[in-house]
């Protein structure tokens, strides 16, 4: 295909480093989307509603601005994702203070979750968004047991007060993984099986991407 522009619509290194390790080399676009409004305007919504309208609200709002006095012939393709855990049916986000991590792994020590990614595609033609796509994936998550010194240690270490659900798969985290069930990019961040599938159906063929 001509050459298109692959825009990441997330502050994320991870997703970012999920997208350069499967041959894409993507220009990052910080939405900066307040997340708490748009949740907020959703309450009522189950978890993989949320998360796909948050990750379509981060892509429209980069199309929008990427797509402002853009060029008849400029092409890109701007990918949104939000990632959130569901247990017991709460939806739980960054946990953001070592509180809140300390609290939260606590309580899912022993147990599972649901990690769900929210994903958009929108494809742009000059200053226009001409088709997009959008979907959520969901992974089963079984969580350790980490001893309290353990756990302390890794809320200490700051990684898990600024990740989705309080916790990683590729970092130090992945210690107190016991095991998933499903796609493991998603957990990261981003589902590369539903973003091939998603570029599918706004016309574009992935290894036409690969650099």
């Amino acid at each position: 295909m001509d050459t298109v522009q692959v825009i990441l619509a997330s502050a994320s290194p991870a997703r970012l480093g999920v997208l350069r390790a499967a041959g894409l080399a993507p220009q990052v676009h910080v939405s900066e989307v307040d997340e708490d409004a748009v949740l907020a305007s959703l309450r009522d919504a189950p978890p993989a509603e949320a998360v796909t309208a948050l990750a379509r609200a981060k892509a429209a709002t980069v199309a929008e601005r990427v797509a402002a006095g853009a060029a008849e012939t400029f092409e890109a393709l701007v990918i949104g994702c939000d990632s959130m855990l569901s247990i017991d049916g709460e939806l739980v986000g960054k946990p953001g203070t070592a509180d809140v991590a300390l609290a939260r792994w606590t309580a899912m020590a022993g147990r599972t979750g649901e990690l769900v990614t929210g994903h958009a595609v929108l494809r742009l033609s000059g200053g226009a968004v001409t088709k997009e796509a959008c979907r959520h994936a969901g992974t089963t998550v079984r969580f350790g047991r980490p001893r309290q010194a353990e756990l302390e240690a890794y809320v200490s270490s700051g990684e898990p007060l600024h990740v989705a659900g309080g916790f990683t798969l590729d970092g130090l985290g992945g210690w107190f993984v016991d095991g998933i069930d499903g796609d493991h990019s998603n957990v990261i961040g981003i589902s590369l099986p539903l973003l091939r599938a998603l570029l599918t159906e706004v016309g574009v063929t992935v290894t036409d991407l690969w650099q």
